[in-house]
């Protein structure tokens, strides 16, 4: 009977031990694939309907997807602009290097933008008309539901029609 007792007591010490290294191996593996630390991120140009000259990062999620949600990064150059558009979905912008200068209408003006430095916030509602400049070099952060579509005020404005 001790010995049954005793069998019983190293099994389950055995299996709480190999269940701790595999919920610790697990954990350490999806922190591989969901964090992201600077030197680790991976640019590349930026789509289509945005200018050229802008690098892109996806983070997390499919920005191009039906649903679900994402995350990307845009690195623009000194001076680099982004016509009026909107989007249908609710845009996260969060701004973590340079100043960022944004306008809302449908007529780029820069006498209207306001200036938002690293570290501002804002969001933009579905349908609501705006544009961007990148004061010096700007990176920003952008989350939200897919898909991200540019919807731009002036057809002609679409780079990706150029």
């Amino acid at each position: 009977m001790k010995r049954t007792h005793g069998l019983i007591i190293a099994f389950v010490l055995l299996a709480a031990f190999v269940g701790e290294r595999a919920t610790r191996a697990s954990h350490s593996d999806a922190h591989a694939r969901n964090a992201f630390t600077p030197d680790a991120i991976q640019w590349g140009p930026a789509p289509s309907f945005v200018a050229p000259g802008a690098q892109l990062t996806v983070l997390e999620g499919d920005p191009t997807a039906s649903s679900g949600d994402f995350t990307v990064r845009l690195k623009m150059p000194a001076g680099y602009r982004i016509a009026p558009h909107w989007h249908p979905h609710r845009e996260n912008v969060t701004v973590l290097t340079g100043s960022f200068k944004v306008g809302m209408g449908d007529t780029f003006d820069t006498a209207k933008m306001g200036t938002f430095p690293a570290g501002s916030f804002a969001y933009l509602d579905p349908d609501m008309h705006h544009y961007a400049m990148a004061e010096g070099e700007v990176t920003v952060q952008v989350h939200g539901a897919s898909p991200l579509q540019f919807n731009y005020v002036n057809p002609g404005d679409d780079p990706s029609h150029k």
